[in-house]
């Protein structure tokens, strides 16, 4: 990472970085060109090791792309606000922000873990309880992604 000075090491840091973020970017790679997805996403930490949740319809192209090749990447951002410039000058403009980005192994979660892991999706979002039409629970393709490496940044307005 070339700005160490912005990188976030505590787990506990990263957690709510995480936990402010709606949307994770997952980048797959379609052959010449890579295919990213924003989706609504889940996620735990088990003994330090980061696994995130999404889900899907189960027919589309990205299905197609994933049992082809289930390496991704992604990126999720939030605490977005514009810094302006210093003394009217231009390019000293510049964002603050929050970020994740890592990289992982997609699988399917199966039938026995669904429920468990669209629970996860819907506490991201502050939604506890209620049940699960079986129709839908059938309808739905759950996929995790066992994240090998991440790494997470912040720049506030003071830095």
């Amino acid at each position: 990472m070339r700005r160490s000075d912005r990188e976030v090491t505590d787990i506990n840091d990263i957690q709510s970085i995480i936990d402010k973020c709606d949307v994770v970017r997952i980048a797959i790679n379609d052959d010449i060109y890579p295919y990213i997805i924003p989706v609504n996403f889940g996620y735990e930490f088990n003994s330090g090791k980061l696994t995130l949740f999404f889900h899907s319809s189960i027919e589309g192209y990205k299905h197609k792309v994933i049992e082809k090749n289930n390496y991704a990447a992604f990126e999720m951002d939030c605490s977005h606000t514009l810094i302006l410039p210093i003394n009217g000058t231009a390019c000293t403009a510049s964002m603050a922000y929050e970020s994740v980005i890592g990289k992982g192994i997609i699988l399917t979660v199966n039938d026995s873990e669904k429920e468990r892991s669209l629970r996860k999706i819907l506490e991201h979002y502050d939604i506890h309880g209620g049940k699960f039409n079986p129709l839908s629970l059938q309808n739905t393709k759950l996929y995790k992604i066992e994240i090998q490496s991440f790494t997470a940044k912040r720049r506030m307005l003071s830095n």
